[in-house]
């Protein structure tokens, strides 16, 4: 796939961009027919597209052959209906190697992740993602957060590269985005993407909205994809009244409740997965399960969200 396609199919996305957990089996081992069938439903349920092994998806637990396995295993399961876009990341070296295993893999694009650990100045990130998109073919759309934080003139230059159509924001500094969406608009302007990267991202989607960017990750749409796909129509639509009562009724709640533990933005979804009846198993250290109370609390406001879609029934 070029990137032109990618970036045409994830534009104006039908669904929620959904962002699978990783299944591992009783042994610890990734489970790939349980990984297929969460990737299936999702994509059953009205994904616009998955985004294999990204944060979600444990990225930072999967060795490389376990890795190229899952995102084979998603492609499979996508059956070409959406596009797959992986996560690759570390060093610019492994970044690399993790490229080119999506691609060999099958995958329709890549996401990627802050370099491993160390801070690096504005001309060593603008190398670093240079070289992950010369590395394959695959579009790639870089993920601003935690130690890969883009200036302006940065994003204008990242927006010129060949091979990277995209920008994912999880750091949340909407004066910083805006500040980067005009830039580009105005020095390399064309169909550069941005997407709200948050955790459970439809928190913070409206205001994002305001700034012109409505692409956001979906992990709620990992086990609650009805209540996901509701949150995705009212925005699309206008319908702020839904948004609101969705937001007030279950994301505030949820985010709340993600706050309790750290981690939780992944083992939380993970152990909601398992509360709608797929065992994928748990997450991977260093992160760690939720409390049996927080899993319960978890459970009655999965109920809760689904009692707001029989009222707007």
């Amino acid at each position: 796939m070029t990137p032109a396609p990618l970036a045409a199919r994830l534009s104006i996305p039908s669904g929620p961009l959904f962002f699978p957990v990783t299944a591992y089996g009783p042994d610890g081992a990734v489970d790939l027919d349980v990984y297929r069938t969460h990737v299936r439903r999702g994509v059953e349920a009205g994904a616009a597209a998955v985004f294999a092994c990204c944060g979600t998806g444990e990225f930072h637990a999967l060795t490389p052959e376990e890795f190229e396995a899952c995102v084979g295993a998603a492609v499979e399961a996508a059956e070409g209906r959406v596009p797959v876009v992986a996560g690759a990341g570390y060093g610019t070296a492994l970044a690399v190697r993790y490229a080119r295993l999506a691609a060999a893999a099958g995958a329709d694009g890549l996401l990627a992740m802050p370099p491993y650990l160390v801070v690096a100045g504005q001309e060593g990130l603008l190398r670093h993602y240079r070289e992950v998109a010369d590395a394959t073919a695959l579009p790639v759309i870089v993920y601003q957060r935690d130690n890969a934080v883009f200036t302006p003139e940065t994003a204008v230059e990242l927006a010129r590269t060949d091979g990277i159509i995209g920008f994912k924001d999880g750091l949340g500094d909407l004066d910083l985005m805006q500040r980067i969406v005009s830039a580009v608009r105005t020095e390399a302007p064309g169909d550069f993407l941005y997407f709200n990267g948050l955790p459970t991202a439809e928190q913070t989607q409206l205001a994002y909205r305001g700034i012109g960017i409505t692409l956001y990750s979906s992990a709620v749409f990992c086990f609650v994809p009805e209540l996901a796909l509701a949150f995705h129509r009212a925005l699309g639509s206008g319908d702020d009244t839904t948004a609101h009562r969705l937001l007030d009724g279950f994301y505030r709640p949820f985010v709340d409740l993600r706050a309790q533990g750290r981690g939780y933005a992944v083992s939380l979804v993970k152990a909601g997965v398992r509360l709608r009846g797929l065992d994928v198993g748990p997450v991977r250290s260093p992160l760690h399960e939720p409390a049996g109370e927080h899993v319960k609390q978890l459970a009655e406001l999965i109920d809760r969200g689904y009692e707001l879609l029989q009222e707007d029934a």
